[in-house]
C-alpha cells in the first residue's frame, strides 16, 4: 500500500519538478534571443518547447542514476528499506521543485542540477546519516559554481571583443560582416555537430569516436561556410546603402543566434531531463521490482512525461527568467546574444567531454556577464548580478535543508 502511494506521489512530484525545470532552466536557452529581439516571446517558447522535448525524448538517457551524480550510497539506507528509499526520492523532488518555483517567481536563474543534488543529499543524510553521502563527489560538483560562469564569461568576453573590433568598430561594417560570416558559421556548425556526434547521440546510435566525429563536423563546417559565402556572392542579403550599417550587421547575427539557442535547448532537454526523471525512475523501479538500484532503465513514457512537464513549465512561467537573462543583466543585441550563446554551447561541450562538473545555467549567465564586461563594467546591472550570485550560493543549502526536513517529517508517519 505504502509503495503504491509513493509511486503515485512520485510521478506527480516528478512532473512538478519537470515543470519547474522548464520555467527556470529552459528559459535560459531562449532568454538572450528574446532580449536581443532575434525572436519574439511566443516564437522563443515554441522553439524551445520543440527542441527541449526532442532532446528529452530522443536523446535523454535511458539508463540514469537514480541518486543524482552518485551523491547518496543506496547501500547505506538502513535495512535496505524500499519504502524509505522511495521517500528519499519523493522528498528530493518536492524540495527541489519548491526552491525552483520560488527562484522562478523572483526571476532568478538558478541551477536545477544543484537544486536536485542538494535535495538528494539532504534527504540522504536524514535517511542514512552523514556516512550515506559521498562528500568528495558533492565537493567536486560544487566546483562548477566557479568553473562554469568563469569559462563562459571568458569565451564570451573575447569573442565579442573580436566581433566588436573586427566588424562593429571597422570603417566598413557591412563588408567585414560578409567576410567574417562564413568563419562564424563554420565555428557554430563545428561545435554543434561535434557535440552531437561525439558520444552525444547514443540513443540514436550516432556516438562516434572523437577523431571521426571531428572529421565529420569539420566537413559539415566547411560546407556550411561555403554555402554562406555563396549566399553573399549571389545576392545582396538585405544590403541597403541607406540603412544603418549596424542594423545590417545585427540582422546577419540574428539567425546565427537563433540556431545556437535551439541547440542549447536541445542539449538541455537531453541532459537535464534526468534532474526530474532520475528520481522518478528510481521510484518506479523500486515499486515494480521491490529493490533499490543506483542505475535503472528509464521507460520511454517517463521521458515523455519529463519532456512534457518541461514544455508546460516553459510556456506558463518561463517568461520570468527570460526577462532576467535577456534584459536585466545587460542590454543585448543579436551580435551580443550570439556571443553569449556560442560561449555557453562551447563551454558545455568542452567541459562535459572532459568530465568536469558544470551548470548550464551558470555557464549562460556567466557568458551574458562576459559580453557585458566586454563593453565595460557600467554595461552591467550589478544589483541584478548580485541577486543572481546570492541565489546561486543558497541553492544547494536551501534545497538540502528543505529536503531533510521533509523526510524527517515524513518518517514520523511511515
Amino acid at each position: 500500500m505504502a509503495t503504491t502511494i509513493f509511486v503515485t506521489v512520485g510521478l506527480l512530484f516528478g512532473f512538478y519538478m519537470a515543470w519547474n525545470i522548464g520555467a527556470n532552466d529552459v528559459a535560459n536557452a531562449m532568454g538572450t534571443s528574446v532580449g536581443s529581439g532575434a525572436l519574439g516571446l511566443r516564437q522563443a517558447i515554441l522553439a524551445a518547447a520543440v527542441f527541449e522535448f526532442l532532446g528529452a525524448v530522443l536523446v535523454g538517457t535511458h539508463v540514469t542514476e537514480t541518486v543524482k551524480k552518485g551523491i547518496v550510497h543506496v547501500e547505506k539506507i538502513p535495512g535496505q528499506d524500499v519504502v524509505l528509499f522511495m521517500a528519499v526520492m519523493v522528498c528530493s523532488l518536492l524540495a527541489a521543485g519548491i526552491w525552483l518555483q520560488l527562484a522562478t517567481w523572483k526571476g532568478w536563474p538558478v541551477s536545477t542540477t544543484h537544486s536536485i543534488v542538494g535535495a538528494v543529499a539532504g534527504a540522504g543524510i536524514a535517511a542514512a546519516g552523514f556516512a550515506g553521502v559521498n562528500w568528495p563527489k558533492l565537493g567536486f560538483i560544487a566546483v562548477s559554481w566557479v568553473l562554469s560562469p568563469v569559462i563562459g564569461a571568458t569565451i564570451a568576453f573575447f569573442l565579442f571583443r573580436a566581433i566588436s573590433r573586427g566588424i562593429l568598430a571597422s570603417r566598413t561594417p557591412r563588408v567585414m560582416v560578409r567576410r567574417w560570416s562564413p568563419l562564424l558559421v563554420a565555428l557554430v556548425v563545428e561545435i554543434l555537430f561535434l557535440s552531437m556526434l561525439y558520444k552525444g547521440l547514443k540513443n540514436l546510435h550516432l556516438d562516434m569516436p572523437f577523431g571521426r566525429a571531428l572529421a565529420w563536423a569539420s566537413v559539415l563546417a566547411v560546407v556550411a561556410a561555403l554555402a554562406t559565402a555563396a549566399r553573399y556572392w549571389t545576392r545582396r542579403s538585405g544590403y541597403n546603402r541607406r540603412s544603418s550599417p549596424f542594423g545590417y550587421v545585427e540582422r546577419q547575427f540574428r539567425w546565427l543566434q537563433v540556431v545556437t539557442a535551439c541547440y542549447v535547448a536541445f542539449a538541455h532537454g537531453a541532459n537535464d531531463v534526468a534532474n526530474a526523471i532520475g528520481p522518478v525512475a528510481g521510484i518506479w523501479s523500486a515499486w515494480s521490482s521491490g529493490e533499490m538500484a543506483g542505475k535503472v532503465p528509464v521507460p520511454t513514457w517517463i521521458l515523455v512525461m519529463g519532456g512534457g512537464g518541461i514544455v508546460v513549465g516553459l510556456a506558463t512561467w518561463g517568461y520570468r527568467v527570460m526577462e532576467t537573462i535577456g534584459k536585466k543583466i545587460t542590454e543585448l543585441t543579436p551580435s551580443r546574444g550570439f556571443s553569449a550563446e556560442f560561449a555557453a554551447a562551447t563551454t558545455v561541450l568542452v567541459c562535459s567531454k572532459l568530465g568536469l562538473p558544470i551548470s548550464t545555467t551558470h555557464t549562460l549567465v556567466g557568458s551574458v556577464i562576459g559580453v557585458g564586461l566586454a563593453r565595460g563594467i557600467a554595461a552591467l546591472d550589478m544589483r541584478v548580478v548580485r541577486y543572481i550570485f546570492g541565489a546561486w550560493v543558497i541553492t544547494l543549502p536551501v534545497s538540502f535543508v528543505l529536503s531533510a526536513g521533509l523526510l524527517v517529517l515524513m518518517r514520523a508517519f511511515l
